[in-house]
């Protein structure tokens, strides 16, 4: 069984973790570009003011700044039909709250742009990914103001109108639902709380946090129905991090904390940019919670006129709910749960569940019936370069293999699938940690935790397997 015709195959990443460049071509600095390097167990640090002889891991990433040709050449040599990458705000508006755009930044994407076009390769783009100019944190206290609304839709017509004949394909926000978690509020946001340290460091207030993800819904609906004036031809998306979550036991308590981690954690963001309003079960979350979204006169007309083309997800793991709370829990899982017996885990403690994709893919097809794209999917692992230089990473092709296998049953469960773009497709710096240990790729780059080696990079084993996946649309796996 292959894919439908014209299905996108390809690879994902996002600037700050990626591109480098950081202070190249007239970019300002973006919340990343502040945090320093972390690990498995040392916690990423939010320093204001750049400290002199701390490694910041976003400031080089891998350079793709420097080797686009010869990254986007490689992806060619693969077959990708699709890039999913992001573009770097502050390297459009270094503030962020700029009037004028940087046009040394917009010529790089421009360049970017025609390399991918060279090769038939569809950019997927997306607009905000963990990327918020750090001049909208020190001035506005980034997406907890509303002001910040205005500044994203400006620099939305900057891109729309620049690239309107080079992207058909439009994400508004990366995992937007990152804001319902404590850790999104500086990733997702640019949301700086006073002692706040580290991304984890429980410092946090949820009535700032949802009102900044709501003043991400209606900038998210104002693009969209702005991106359609533009060019009618545009796809707009939304992206959601899936947290798929199975109750533990068959009792009542355990299905129903199962329900509404889904709600929270999934539904709400998707009902709003798909459906066009918040759910019912929201007003009641926010009601216990304590939670009051300040809506301004207009905001449910602007989330109605808004909704998206289609609906991408990431999903990498799922979550283990249970009432009873004296059970283990997974460390490793990003987002909690307990441990499921049933599942094999990554070297990082992440829950392996292929089926969980099949499920998930279902699940949203029948709440929201438009098209889907999993745009991101994969397997952080330590890879070892053999004397020879190969890296035979099967552990990474066999996770791919098993997830890829799932969505074709999906697709024959009738659910309309139309890209899958695997996550960190070039090795890149982990979002979470800062480490260049933690791989995703199927090509490798010369570079470790503590920003040395010389960025050159080389196809591992996983390279030619997915060349022939996409040569043969899937069939040969």
């Amino acid at each position: 069984m292959t894919m439908k015709e014209g299905f996108y195959w390809g690879g994902a990443t996002a600037a700050n973790q990626f591109e480098g460049g950081w202070n190249q071509g007239g970019k300002g600095p973006s919340t990343s570009d502040m945090m320093t390097g972390g690990t498995h167990t040392i916690p990423r640090r939010i320093t204001p003011v750049l400290e002199e002889g701390t490694y910041y891991p976003s400031h080089e990433a891998v350079d793709f700044y420097g080797h686009y040709k010869e990254d986007i050449a490689m992806m060619a040599e693969m077959g990708f039909k699709m890039f999913r990458m992001s573009i770097n705000w502050s390297r459009i508006y270094p503030s962020g709250y700029d009037l004028e755009p940087n046009e040394e930044g917009l010529q790089f994407y421009d360049n970017v742009f025609a390399e991918l076009k060279k090769y038939n390769i569809e950019p997927l783009v997306t607009i905000s990914h963990y990327e918020t100019p750090f001049g909208l944190t020190q001035k506005y206290n980034g997406w907890a103001s509303r002001e910040v609304i205005d500044c994203y839709i400006r620099y939305c017509t900057t891109l729309f109108n620049r690239y309107k004949d080079q992207v058909k394909y439009w994400l508004t926000f990366n995992e937007i639902n990152c804001l319902t978690m404590p850790m999104g509020a500086y990733m997702a946001a640019g949301i700086l709380f006073e002692g706040k340290e580290t991304l984890v460091d429980g410092v946090d207030d949820p009535q700032t946090r949802f009102q900044a993800l709501h003043h991400q819904f209606v900038a998210s609906a104002k693009a969209v129905k702005l991106g359609h004036e533009i060019n009618p031809d545009f796809q707009i998306g939304c992206m959601v991090a899936f947290m798929t979550t199975y109750p533990n036991t068959c009792n009542p308590d355990d299905m129903l904390l199962a329900q509404k981690k889904d709600q929270i954690s999934n539904m709400i963001c998707g009902d709003v940019q798909v459906r066009g309003a918040y759910p019912g079960f929201a007003k009641r979350f926010f009601a216990e919670e304590g939670i009051q979204i300040e809506m301004q006169p207009g905001d449910e007309q602007t989330l109605r006129e808004g909704c998206v083309d289609f609906y991408s997800f990431s999903y990498y793991m799922s979550l283990v709910e249970s009432a009873d709370e004296s059970l283990e829990r997974a460390e490793g899982n990003l987002l909690g749960g307990i441990k499921n017996p049933y599942l094999e885990a990554s070297d990082w403690g992440w829950q392996i569940d292929p089926k969980g994709l099949r499920y998930t893919l279902n699940h949203l097809y029948d709440r929201y019936q438009i098209p889907l794209m999993v745009v991101e999917n994969g397997l952080g692992a330590v890879d070892v370069v053999e004397e020879d230089g190969s890296i035979q990473d099967d552990y990474r092709i066999d996770y791919l293999k098993g997830h890829i296998e799932q969505m074709k049953e999906a697709v024959a469960d009738g659910v309309d699938l139309i890209a899958y773009t695997m996550w960190g497709c070039i090795d890149l710096v982990s979002a979470s940690t800062g480490e260049m240990k933690k791989r995703y790729g199927f090509i490798h780059v010369n570079k470790d935790n503590d920003g040395n080696g010389d960025l050159s990079r080389t196809p591992k084993k996983s390279f030619h397997w997915y060349k022939k996946v996409i040569e043969s649309n899937g069939e040969e796996l």
